[in-house]
């Protein structure tokens, strides 16, 4: 019952969305102004690697006790949580006086966005029947992207490098990003479906019936399913690879765009406008997820966009003009779009029904490990062969993905037809069938 409850009424997913594209705008605005403020204090492309990796070293080993604990309990609180880091996390970046405060407090607010992630992650796969999980893992995916739309342009505008000032701009804009985060606090009632007592009935708009004594649901004990059995399920490691691929390039995209524009004399309101153009076209190809699904496959799909992704990312390397820059962010934003909701949906399936949240915080710790190796690698690679080289890089990661999403989705939905053809089974009698002499003694 609680499952087409929330099938009928979704307007717990609308909250839920803006939600998360409050606290993914305020990341999304945080992390270029981040870069930029490291700019300002001295840091070299390496450095800015360190920060960009710090952001995603606290959240590399919170994940899995946080899964297990969404696992356990509520999820919204965990939600309430990530919003106060993130506010907390942004607001100090801009006093940071030093790259050291800076990488710390980047840390925080690194933190803060696994917790609302979790959090929010977890509330789909608990609400959604398995017929709706692609559509709405994509849905919810797109709070993400309208976050990443607004955020870069945000920041883009408020940050200004004239006259020595991007040390005063950068702080404003992690300043203005904290209160952005601050406003995901006011969207997160009644997200999370209410907890009905066992021994209870309620009806629409009424208050829950006791009959007789409740009895306390035995709930299964997540803490018995090992991670190393999550891990061996079938699906789920490749799903989180390919997790890890497609974030890590979003992430060094976000980070080391910035230092491209500066290199060949990009204002950073364009660089706002071209992360943006890439997160309005993930937009675009989560709204049409479902149709491209069912005319394409979940594996050719996954395979295909990241296999065209890495070329993209490759090709930002090259010395291109501003407009050829703009289509590729858009080519690469719509490829990147589908590699998300499609691991969550991956995972999700793949895993044990008990420890689901575990499986989603399996994967973000993938993700959080390929946010610390990438952009450090990065670093080093950019000091060593120019900032272009970091795509390059990007462009041979997503080209493995593309192999790991042939093995990522094991339950794909081609099959499908084929399905009720055991429906027809029942109608064969258990029972053998009667003997030729006694035929006639029934009749």
């Amino acid at each position: 019952m609680a499952a087409r409850a929330g099938a009928g009424d979704r307007r717990w997913l609308l909250r839920l969305v803006i939600a998360f594209a409050f606290s993914q705008a305020a990341v999304s605005m945080a992390r270029p102004a981040v870069s930029y403020r490291a700019l300002a204090l001295g840091a070299d492309e390496r450095a800015v690697g360190v920060i960009a990796g710090v952001y995603a070293l606290l959240p590399l080993f919170a994940a899995v006790p946080l899964g297990r604990r969404t696992d356990r309990g509520r999820c919204v609180p965990l939600l309430a949580v990530g919003a106060v880091l993130i506010g907390v996390g942004c607001g100090l970046s801009g006093t940071a006086g030093s790259l050291a405060a800076l990488a710390a407090w980047s840390g925080v607010m690194g933190l803060g966005h696994l917790c609302f992630v979790i959090g929010a992650q977890s509330i789909v796969a608990r609400r959604s029947s398995p017929a709706e999980q692609d559509r709405n893992f994509g849905h919810f995916t797109i709070g993400a992207s309208l976050g990443q739309l607004v955020g870069p342009v945000a920041a883009g505008l408020l940050v200004s490098g004239h006259d020595g000032a991007m040390g005063r701009t950068s702080a404003l804009a992690l300043v203005v990003s904290a209160g952005v985060a601050a406003v995901s606090l006011t969207c997160l009632r009644r997200i999370e479906a209410p907890v009905i007592p066992a021994g209870t009935t309620a009806g629409p708009g009424k208050k829950p019936k006791r009959r007789g004594k409740p009895k306390p649901a035995k709930k299964p004990k997540p803490g018995k399913v090992s991670v190393w059995r999550i891990l061996r399920t079938r699906g789920v490691p490749s799903g989180i690879l390919v997790s890890l691929a497609v974030l890590s390039a979003t992430d060094i995209l976000t980070a080391y765009l910035p230092v491209v524009g500066e290199e060949r004399g990009i204002s950073p309101t364009v660089i706002g406008v071209l992360l943006s153009l890439r997160a309005a076209a993930a937009i675009a190809c989560r709204l049409v997820m479902t149709p491209m699904i069912q005319r394409m496959g979940r594996t050719v799909l996954l395979t295909g966009s990241c296999l065209l992704g890495g070329l993209l990312c490759a090709g930002i390397a090259l010395p291109v003009p501003v407009w050829g820059l703009a289509l590729m962010l858009v080519a690469l934003g719509f490829c990147l779009g589908v590699g998300q909701p499609l691991s969550m949906t991956t995972v999700v399936r793949a895993a044990p029904e008990e420890a689901r949240s575990t499986a989603l915080a399996l994967r973000l710790t993938g993700n959080r490990l390929g946010q610390v190796a990438a952009p450090a690698s990065a670093g080093l690679v950019a000091g060593v062969a120019g900032t272009g080289a970091p795509f390059m890089m990007l462009g041979v990661l997503l080209l493995g993905a593309a192999g790991l999403g042939v093995r990522s989705t094991p339950r794909d939905p081609a099959p499908a037809p084929a399905t009720p053809a055991p429906a027809k089974v029942p109608e064969t009698p258990d029972e053998p069938p009667v003997p030729a002499e006694d035929s006639g003694d029934r009749r």
